[in-house]
């Protein structure tokens, strides 16, 4: 993967906000990116109400969510009851799935899935399903709130504290897992601490534990002697050594950053003339999550060619991405199942670092998994997702005019996957395609609507395997 570094773009204009033009206008192309990158894709009636609201209208709405969201809360946290008693790992992978795919507000659950993958806890080791079940609540509650309080809870979670090992941090033998992750993976990055740094910041985390499933600190084994971190001397606690890292401007740097590179581009690498106005908002808004990530979906730079389609899709987006564009449903159980070997197993990640994503989505076999489960979702042959998603049930539910004639349909189900947005050959390719299914030999008991949908199928699989339906 060959990354951009762009010397030239004007900060000032990157990040003003948006407002179509004769040369820059509102059109589905904008709507489907916005939508890619801040829910799971848009369904036909998205698309068609986005270009009618305007982007003003369209990012409010993702940025709070439709109506109901703490009803739907309420219900899918009884769904969740059951979960710690079967300790079912799989079923608690197949709840957020669904809570994923049916939440009224996406971009709340694209927040809680970035967080997930920066504070990458695993139960390969925490080995404990409702401690990991109540980590997913605590990061989904801060998800697009103050980055601060959520770094202060997370530092208390008790699946954190097994997965980073502050359950063993006593004052005589201190462990200095967490206070290293927490320095650089979760809020300043490589190369701006010391080695001295996390031995002293390990200490104040000393007795630090769990105490009837919950956060507890054991008084016996509290380190309150002196210690010197970032060249400050104090006796702190674990508290004051978060609040440290938060102080240093650096923590806003890494972060935005990192939340450049979740919903801007894989590519494109900022600079620090680009990066440094995020950074500094970021800092005085005590590290307002939803303020900056409205920011950069409204800006410029955003909408512009160097983030279109500048990001290859996770086996999570991937898949969310195809079941909503096509209106589907399916059964989440089977669905985890089948997302697994694509590379993404929620409440898994690979080690402390998460996914890398990016060029390490797609190889050979992993592509050749997604052609699979888009024929498995599209083709309705496959039992496993009860026959949910369906192509040509959703031309005719939205599509206007004959739906005897192939060519329009196609135009229809490659305006709703990728706004036409086909290269030459590629859409020779789609062409000569449909006079494959136009010559092809069906059985004599196939009727010609039998034959359509087969047809509608079909192209709808082709599109969906194209490179251009992998990115984001």
């Amino acid at each position: 993967m060959k990354l951009h570094y762009h010397k030239d773009i004007d900060p000032q204009w990157a990040w003003a906000e948006y407002k179509p033009t004769a040369q820059t206008p509102w059109t589905m192309k904008q709507v489907a990116h916005l939508y890619r990158r801040a829910g799971w894709g848009a369904n036909w009636t998205e698309l068609q109400a986005a270009l009618k609201n305007g982007p003003t209208q369209t990012i409010d709405l993702l940025m709070t969510g439709k109506p109901g969201l703490k009803a739907f809360q309420t219900r899918v946290a009884k769904l969740a009851a059951p979960l710690e008693e079967t300790a079912d790992e799989h079923r608690l992978r197949a709840w957020w799935l669904y809570v994923m795919m049916n939440s009224p507000h996406p971009l709340l659950e694209r927040m809680t899935l970035f967080w997930h993958n920066h504070f990458a806890t695993s139960n390969a080791k925490v080995q404990h399903v409702g401690r990991m079940y109540r980590q997913n609540q605590l990061i989904r509650t801060h998800a697009l709130k103050r980055f601060g309080p959520m770094l202060h809870a997370i530092s208390e979670d008790p699946a954190m504290m097994v997965w980073l090992d502050t359950v063993s941090n006593r004052k005589k033998t201190p462990n200095e897992n967490y206070a290293r992750e927490l320095m650089e993976l979760f809020s300043l990055g490589i190369d701006q601490y010391t080695e001295q740094d996390i031995r002293e910041a390990a200490r104040a985390f000393a007795g630090w534990g769990i105490k009837n499933d919950a956060f507890h600190v054991y008084q016996e084994d509290i380190d309150s002697d002196s210690k010197k971190v970032f060249g400050k001397a104090g006796s702190f606690d674990g508290h004051q050594i978060v609040d440290m890292c938060l102080d240093k401007k650096t923590c806003a740097s890494f972060l935005s950053r990192k939340l450049f590179k979740h919903f801007m581009s894989d590519t494109l690498v900022p600079d620090d003339a680009l990066i440094q106005p995020l950074a500094e908002r970021f800092y005085k808004s005590q590290y307002d999550i939803a303020d900056l990530v409205g920011v950069m979906l409204r800006s410029n730079l955003f909408f512009s060619p160097d983030c279109y389609r500048a990001k290859i899709k996770s086996p999570v987006e991937f898949g969310l991405s195809v079941v909503h564009m096509l209106e589907g449903r399916v059964d989440t159980i089977q669905f985890a199942e089948m997302l697994d070997p694509l590379g993404q197993r929620l409440f898994a990640p690979p080690s402390v670092k998460g996914w890398d994503g990016g060029a390490q989505w797609l190889n050979s076999s992993t592509l050749l998994l997604r052609h699979n489960l888009c024929l498995a979702l599209s083709s309705t042959e496959d039992q496993r997702i009860l026959n949910r998603c369906d192509p040509s049930r959703l031309v005719k539910k939205h599509k206007t005019g004959a739906q005897s004639e192939l060519a329009p349909v196609v135009t229809m189900l490659s305006e709703l996957l990728l706004q036409n947005d086909l290269p030459a050959t590629t859409r020779e390719r789609l062409q000569l395609r449909m006079k494959q299914l136009r010559e092809q030999k069906y059985a004599r008991y196939w009727n010609a609507e039998l034959i359509m949908e087969y047809q509608i199928r079909s192209m709808c699989h082709l599109i969906m395997t194209l490179p251009e339906f992998q990115l984001l």
